[in-house]
């Protein structure tokens, strides 16, 4: 084969990854396949260096990638070990929302993309509320649907927050809560409370009323298209990242 200048195609050199981040890999393949079920404990850094036929030090650095990835945990002591992660729904909501706020502040993704995301799944989550809801869920919605006018803007904030998580988690569907939690929990930071006049928090009041009654009627198209709604009157009152 004769030899490729600059201007010529030629074959690239595929890079291999790092020992350790193959070793990551191919737990991580096993962790998510099932394979390796929550709760498991895995082989001592000896015995995994020895099955992937690395070093204890690229071991411990592929457990501690995993660790960084919520996928494994270690203890301490006579009892201690590594063991394959139990996440809850919140806890991963709440990691999501910390990574997607730090992806915001640095500018790989914008409000704007936030506001999108959240017009596609929140609406239809009021649908899949007004469906399934149960007669608990819907108390819950009501005890979330509070006049906020007598309550401080700190407070009243919270309720308006509390009315939108309760919606989607009534749904049922904990995908649906995970995937909408992290994107509410960073536009909550980036809206303007303190420039918000009164009149229109009164009419996110009146809103989650009648979104409320739409859903405890079971009526799921208009509990979608006033969510739509009420979003739409909303996506002004949040910042930029380009302010």
């Amino acid at each position: 084969m004769s030899e490729t200048t600059g201007t010529e195609p030629g074959l690239r050199v595929r890079r291999v990854q790092a020992a350790y981040r193959q070793v990551a890999d191919q737990l991580k393949d096993q962790i998510l396949t099932g394979e390796l079920t929550a709760g498991t404990r895995l082989p001592n850094e000896a015995d995994l260096a020895r099955l992937f036929g690395v070093s204890r030090s690229t071991v411990r650095e592929a457990l501690r990638l995993l660790a960084s990835q919520h996928l494994v945990d270690t203890t301490r002591g006579a009892t201690g070990g590594t063991f394959v992660s139990s996440p809850d729904a919140l806890s991963v909501a709440e990691n999501l929302g910390g990574a997607l706020g730090l992806l915001v502040n640095a500018r790989g993704m914008s409000v704007e993309n936030l506001l999108d995301a959240r017009l596609i799944l929140e609406p239809s989550a009021a649908r899949l509320a007004a469906s399934h809801a149960d007669e608990a869920g819907l108390a819950a919605l009501t005890e979330a649907t509070t006049s906020t006018s007598a309550l401080a803007p700190a407070n009243g904030f919270v309720v308006h927050w509390d009315f939108h998580t309760t919606l989607v988690a009534i749904t049922g569907n904990p995908l649906l809560h995970l995937m909408c939690r992290p994107i509410n929990d960073v536009l909550r930071g980036r809206l303007h409370r303190d420039r918000i006049p009164r009149d229109v928090w009164d009419q996110v009041d009146a809103d989650h009323v009648d979104i409320h009654r739409a859903v405890a009627d079971h009526d799921a198209d208009a509990a979608e298209r006033l969510t739509r709604e009420h979003l739409h009157s909303l996506r002004p009152l949040y910042e930029k990242m380009e302010d």
